[in-house]
């Protein structure tokens, strides 16, 4: 029966059955290892991960516009830990945190495989000789290391700018209007979908301007969109329209770089990339796009090949919006206007991740339709890019950069020996890292005083500064960091500089620490979890008590008490 089955499916829909089947041998190390996995720690371990658990823990879910997590800070604003609506926050908290995880990674990278493939075969890579390019580039798109708690906010947009376009063609069915609907719920608006939409926006105001079509439901659905993701992130709109006291944002500086430092961010972002929307283009899709361009200006097939050179064009001006946003020439107006600094508008470069893809596909048509040579030649670059790709499976990439794996980095059991030994309950008592991301302790139900978050009371930060006062005094750059940003509210010493994790092989010492333990104390702060020995931690008011150490766990962890 199945065998009967299969001999009616077309190429076309076995290659699609081949893309679903090596999705799932990409996602397989998740489910097979658990724990035991290795994953990205930046912005993820190190904050989301964390955020969740603390979340779920708190039973604020759903809690009011006003409510707090006691266990962060003092206090730390329940909206600074997003909607209740998020799909991800859902997954969290319905199942483990690695299974959730997995889950997450599964459901953006099937519905991002189908985005595209949907986008390309309706829109821009239509032949029915050309299915491979379609399968492949939605394969590839699929498997971008894309930032995991961004859920669909760029690996969805594809699936969006069909159903848009579809309703903008005036050819719409249900199908697209439920796309726009549910996209929200799992996605964010300020991590990805705010630039869509002003995309979106920008593309009905040209079609009113070239062509006088006012397209009142394309117009219709954007509004439709954009009302659905402010409904969602109520918390964050309150935030931002009734802010009760200023906030971490409010001492933001985004403008700082010289004009030269802007022109290398452009080539550096045109060419590698942004950490929270990788493509890893540089090798196969940015040589292809420059081969297609030649081809066109030498073959002079300017109007046969606008959809490509427009795509080409979009992608190096995101790019130079996102380098020249940092410029230090806009502080004057960021100065006057604080919403150009609490808002990240550089961010428009996350529509990048879908522009590169769309362009790979159709150069790559342009480049099918040229001969049998070509074609070996696209087939290449589709095998290549995928081997790219699956070399940068994270269990593949940070196993070989000895990253930690989750259990590792939480090390769940080595915090639950510390708790013991302490033995107070925990809520009775405040701690904060040196050396190690507070997101651990978080993670493993200790309540902190420092934190990585973007969004708390500016007033909290200047209280913490003065714990860290001296430290920050002694080296510039950790000055900065913390005045001119400040997410990280971490213990910071000079000697450490601006690094977080210094595992149990480093033979790291601090030598001269200088803490204001008074401020700590003032604070509630009672214990200080060090992955590194204070040598002069007796003369600058820390007693220590004990070090643990534990076979499952990347750290050594030095336990210290406030005199």
């Amino acid at each position: 029966m199945m065998a009967k089955l299969a001999s009616n499916w077309t190429k076309e829909q076995k290659w699609i059955i081949i893309a679903f089947a090596l999705i799932g041998v990409y996602l397989l190390p998740m489910y097979v290892l658990g724990e035991n996995s290795h994953i990205r720690v930046h912005d993820n371990m190190d904050s989301n991960i964390a955020w969740y658990r603390v979340l779920k823990r708190s039973g604020e879910l759903f809690g009011p516009i006003n409510a707090t997590i006691p266990q962060v800070i003092n206090g730390l604003p329940r909206n600074a830990y997003g909607t209740e609506f998020s799909g991800i926050e859902w997954l969290h908290h319905l199942f483990p945190p690695m299974l959730a995880y997995a889950l997450s990674q599964t459901i953006t990278r099937i519905f991002a495989f189908i985005g595209m493939y949907l986008l390309l075969k309706r829109h821009f890579v239509k032949a029915d000789d050309a299915y491979l390019i379609r399968v492949g580039v939605s394969l590839a798109f699929a498997l971008t290391p894309f930032w995991p708690s961004g859920m669909l906010s760029t690996l969805g947009q594809p699936l969006a700018l069909w159903a848009f376009l579809n309703i903008r063609e005036r050819k719409a069915t249900w199908k697209e209007w439920l796309t726009i609907t549910l996209l929200p719920f799992y996605s964010s608006f300020v991590l990805g979908f705010f630039f869509f939409l002003v995309a979106m926006g920008l593309l009905w105001l040209r079609d009113v301007m070239v062509k006088r079509d006012w397209n009142l439901k394309f117009f219709g659905s954007i509004v439709y969109m954009t009302f659905l993701f402010l409904a969602i992130e109520y918390r964050l709109v309150y935030s931002l329209v009734f802010p009760t006291e200023p906030t971490s944002r409010n001492e933001f500086v985004s403008s700082k770089l010289g004009f030269w430092h802007s022109v290398r961010l452009v080539f550096k972002n045109y060419f590698l990339g942004h950490t929270h929307v990788m493509t890893l283009h540089t090798f196969v899709i940015v040589p292809l796009s420059f081969i297609v361009m030649a081809i066109i200006i030498q073959k002079k097939q300017w109007n046969q090949e606008r959809n490509y050179i427009r795509l080409f064009i979009l992608n190096f001006v995101l790019s130079v919006w996102y380098a020249f946003w940092f410029y230090k020439g806009w502080e004057p107006l960021k100065e006057r206007y604080q919403l150009l600094n609490t808002f990240n508008f550089a961010r428009f470069h996350f529509l990048r991740p879908m522009i590169i893809y769309m362009m790979f596909a159709v150069g790559a048509y342009i480049l099918w339709k040229k001969g049998v040579q070509w074609k070996r030649f696209v087939k290449v670059c589709l095998v290549l890019q995928l081997l790219i790709l699956f070399a940068a499976n994270p269990e593949i990439y940070y196993r070989a950069n000895h990253s930690p794996s989750f259990k590792q980095f939480y090390a769940t059991h080595q915090f639950e020996e510390i708790a013991k030994y302490i033995g107070k309950p925990k809520s009775s008592y405040r701690v904060a890292s040196i050396g190690l991301h507070p997101a651990i302790a978080q993670y493993n139900g200790f309540y902190t005083l420092d934190t990585y978050n973007n969004f708390y009371p500016l007033s909290y930060k200047h209280q913490f500064r003065k714990i860290i006062a001296k430290e920050l005094e002694k080296n510039k750059e950790l000055e900065t960091y913390f005045d001119q940003w400040g997410g990280r509210c971490y213990i910071f010493v000079s000697e450490l500089g601006k690094h977080y994790d210094f595992r149990k092989n480093s033979k790291k010492k601090i030598h001269h620490l200088q803490l204001n333990i008074d401020q700590f104390k003032k604070m509630g702060g009672q214990y200080i979890f060090s992955s590194v020995p204070i040598m002069n931690a007796e003369e600058d008011g820390l007693h220590f008590l004990k070090a643990f150490d534990d076979p499952d766990s990347a750290w050594r962890i030095y336990l210290y008490k406030a005199k």
